[in-house]
């Protein structure tokens, strides 16, 4: 997995690339952490090149929102890949968390 930062007081970006599974989790749940401490309004994490997530990345997303919450930070997700998508959509988090089509769309 590979994680590329993009920080910005109105939104704070990452992009995650690979597969976010139980070894790599942990590099995203500190992202998210840095990007929370930041200060920034917004959080936008894309996942559009991540080809894997098991349940421990969604535990991460799931974590990331409570955050995001008790912090009045925006959340939105980037996912383009269908069976990540998917992983969303069998979850119900697809109804929880905003998922866009591109940054763009944000």
């Amino acid at each position: 997995m590979q994680i590329d930062l993009t920080p910005d007081v109105t939104r704070y970006v990452i992009s995650v690339s690979g597969e976010v599974d139980l070894a790599t989790s942990p590099e995203l749940d500190g992202a998210i952490i840095a990007a929370l401490d930041s200060g920034t309004a917004g959080l936008a994490i894309d996942l559009s090149n991540v080809t894997f997530m098991d349940s421990s990345g969604l535990g991460v997303i799931v974590r990331g929102l409570k955050r995001c919450r008790e912090a009045d930070i925006e959340l939105d997700l980037v996912i383009t890949n269908e069976r990540v998508l998917k992983v969303f959509g069998i979850t119900g988090l697809d109804q929880v968390i905003p998922i866009h089509d591109a940054l763009e769309d944000i």
